[in-house]
This record gives C-alpha cells, structure tokens and sequence, in this order.
C-alpha cells in the first residue's frame, strides 16, 4: 500500500479535529503530542510511502558495548553535577560533521561563539549511534544519565489507562487502522512515549532548577518534548533553532487550523530562529510570526564563500541520494547516464548510506565512463553543488543549497515531493516523473528568478543578540 505524504497528514489533521487531540491528557501529559511525528514516520515506512532508510542498525554487539561507554559517562559527563548555574543551556543536534576539522553541530556551533564572552552556558549533548563525537570541553556535558535512567525507568513501570482514555485509544486506533489498512499497537506506543516523557520531564525539571537558566535553545523540539515542557513549566523561554527542511506536510510543525486558534501546543517552543524568511509562517504553525525569526544560517555561509565563484561544468548533473527514496533514484540515475553519454553524472550518497550502498543500489556498481559516486565525506558537498549545472533529487535540504549555486533543479516525483510543492509552484525547480522526463525537460526547463537570500541568509549577529537579551 502507498499514500501519499498528503494522504496521511490529512488523515491525521482530521483525526486531530474529530477528537481534539492536541488537547486530550492521558495519564497526565498531551499524549498525542509525544506520538505525532515517531507515528507519522512508522505509518510512512510501513505503507511504502517512503522506503526504510539505509543507514547501517546497530548490532546486539554494538548494543552490548556501547552500554559501558554510557555508564562511564553518566558518571563523569553528568549534567547534575557541580552547585553552580548557567545563563543559557543549549541542547544541540546529536549528529556531528567535520567542520573546521572537528566534530561539530552544524546547526548551534554559532551560539557558542556568539555568546562565549559575555554568558555563562552549557551545552548539553546526546549520544549519536550510542557514540559521542565532538570534542571533550568544560562547557559539554552528556545526556546518557538522563537516557540510562529512562530506559531503566520503562523497563520497572507500566501505565494503567482509565476506562475513558481506553475508549480514546480504541477509537483513534479503528480509524487509523481503516485508514491505513495497518495494525497499530496505539497502546505500546503511547505507552512507551508517556513513561519516556514523564522521567525525562522529572529530570529536566530537576536539572533546570539546579542551573536556573534564562534562556534555553534546542534542535529538534519535536523530539525533545520533555525539555521543551519542563522549561516552559518552570518560566524558561525555550527557542527552537531550525535544523532542515519546514513545509506545510512536516509534522513538527505543521498543524491544523482549528488547533492553532483554539488551542495551545503544550510542548512547542516559544520561538523559532530560521535559515532564512522561506521556511515557516503563522499559517500552519501554532506560535505567531513575531517569534519566526529569520537569523541566517551561519553553516552555509562559512562553508559556501570558498566555492560561490567556482565556474560550473555545463555538463555534470548532480544526485543527491536520500536513504527513504535512494533505491529508486539510484535506477532513475543509472538510466540517465546509459542514456546520456556526453554528461557527466555525480551520485552524492547520504552519509547513511556509504557503509551499505552496494549492497542496496546495485545500479551504482557500474563500469561506464560517465559515471560517479560520491562516498565519503572529504569532497564538500558545496564544491560538488559549485561544479555542477544541474541537481536532481527528492526532498532533501540539500535540494536548497543547491539552488543557492543556481543548479537548475529537477525534483523526481516520489512521496514527499509535496515538500517541496511551493517550490515547484513558484516555478523555481522542475518536478519530473521519470528518467525520459527528465531527460526531455533537462534543458527546455528555464527556472524562475528567485532571490537566494529568501533560503539562506548571512548570520544576522545583531538580531540574534537582541533575540538573546530579550529572552
């Protein structure tokens, strides 16, 4: 069965109307709220809408030895440690890249330069493939105390929902399961979500009061509830820094209209700090547009200066892979290059797929002429965007800086190419539905004029401070 992204956040928006369930306490939290996005994602994988991604899972081995590297943190890394307090505390992206030769958080890494001098902070990370990769400083502090005891918490206490909530549970899970054709375990889902947020909530709440912070950012609030409830319980002002892609279809925060007049989203932040004045308005978000602020995207600009003036080769047309839809553009891209002999085609994998490519695409292992794969990390993906005259992709955030280059772009046709409707609205890509499409439409397609600061704009250092005191 496959739907299509649209499909499923309707299901959704109307479920969320019929029953008020951004509103609705179970077991004394916004239960929905905690199950929103992790259910949106397990209904798109099992229906096909998107495929499962490729990065390469964790063994029992894996499993086993990472668990001392998080006892020994908890001890030596643990936030609660020390009587002192903090002005702002920052919970940055767990994933890392090589940025300036270190591990680094490429969304967050500007707040500490900005505001080292003149406040006192502590960044707060969690594990990434139960593995810490950034640079060991005073200021870095580790969350696997807090995630050791909610794994042992789940395991020592179970949920008894009462005869309404049950029959609250019972209904949503018929209408979802008719939607969808799937059986889904609703009760295990809110289960394990409700007891992970009521011991992360105690903890924060718990850490907050130790540190009493001003100020407290995040990357990913959608996945960080507990932060985000517990510092607003305690008058903490909590801001959302943007971390990809924001559409009217992306869950995180994108919500119906009746919900967004008349209710509070709980467990939203207070503030979002954008990339730049595209990404997300008043229309589907729950908080008003004086608290969307467009900041800049600090990351790009660093690392773009160097390959902004790099002269494109007419002929090269850039892939940019996603685990979701890689299979299917791995073929799409295979195609193209047997058919296309005076083109030069660069197939850029996403890091979770470098490990296990091979086995996944078959059509990249390849002998022809014409045709490249990228993976690894050590050619920037900036350099590749400068070089090439064309990208073809999905849904990625990387299908917006490859804009900024003024790569002509082709979007293929797969689920969550609703993504990027407006783009394709506006005229500034070109949505394709097949190799023989793209092919015909690669140099008839003239895109519309679009200013590049509209995406990503320069660090704006002085609305930032002023964000940061105003706070």
């Amino acid at each position: 069965m496959s739907l299509s992204v649209s499909d499923i956040c309707e299901v959704f928006f109307n479920l969320e109307e019929k029953y008020n369930l951004n509103s609705q306490l179970i077991q004394g939290c916004y239960a929905w709220q905690l199950i929103r996005m992790y259910l949106y994602y397990d209904i798109t994988r099992r229906t096909n809408t998107f495929g499962a991604p490729q990065q390469k899972a964790l063994s029992i081995l894996d499993k086993v030895k990472s668990f001392v590297p998080f006892v020994k943190n908890s001890l030596l890394s643990n936030p609660f440690s020390g009587n002192y307090t903090r002005d702002i505390l920052i919970f940055d992206h767990p994933r890392k890249v090589i940025f300036e030769g270190e591990f680094t958080d490429i969304y967050s890494y500007f707040l500490v330069d900005l505001i080292r001098d003149n406040y006192s902070f502590d960044v707060l990370e969690a594990p990434y493939l139960n593995k810490h990769f950034t640079k060991k400083t005073d200021y870095i502090k580790y969350t696997d105390r807090i995630q050791l005891g909610s794994y042992i918490y789940k395991k020592r206490n179970k949920l008894y929902f009462t005869a309404s909530e049950k029959k609250l549970i019972a209904d949503v899970k018929s209408e979802l399961e008719t939607a969808f054709n799937l059986d889904i375990n609703l009760e295990w889902i809110l289960t394990i979500h409700i007891l992970n947020f009521k011991y992360d909530y105690k903890k924060y709440v718990e850490l907050f009061k130790k540190r009493m912070p001003e100020l407290i950012f995040v990357v990913v609030a959608y996945e960080n509830q507990a932060i985000v409830s517990a510092a607003k319980d305690l008058g903490i002002e909590v801001i959302e820094l943007q971390h990809g892609t924001i559409t009217d279809y992306h869950l995180g925060y994108s919500y119906p209209l009746n919900t967004r007049i008349n209710s509070e989203i709980a467990y939203f932040p207070d503030k979002i700090l954008t990339f730049g004045d595209y990404w997300i308005n008043e229309k589907t978000s729950p908080i008003p547009q004086k608290n969307i602020i467009s900041v800049g995207f600090p990351y790009f600009e660093a690392q773009s200066k160097d390959f902004m003036n790099i002269a494109s080769k007419s002929n090269q047309v850039l892939f940019i892979s996603q685990g979701v839809i890689g299979k299917y553009l791995s073929e799409i891209a295979y195609e193209f290059a047997c058919e296309m002999n005076d083109y030069h085609i660069i197939y850029k994998l996403h890091p979770g797929e470098y490990e296990t490519w091979r086995e996944n695409y078959p059509e990249l292992v390849n002998d022809l002429d014409n045709f490249e794969v990228i993976d690894n990390s050590e050619t920037p993906l900036y350099q590749l965007f400068a070089q090439s005259s064309y990208q073809v992709g999905a849904f990625s955030t990387a299908v917006y800086e490859g804009l900024m280059f003024n790569c002509k772009t082709f979007i293929i046709d797969v689920p969550g190419v609703e993504y990027l409707s407006d783009l394709i609205n506006r005229g500034y890509v070109c949505k394709v539905t097949d190799v023989w499409d793209l092919i015909n439409n690669l140099e008839s397609f003239k895109p519309e004029d679009y200013d590049r600061n509209f995406f990503f704009k320069n660090l704006d250092k002085d609305l930032l401070e002023s964000v940061i005191n105003n706070g």
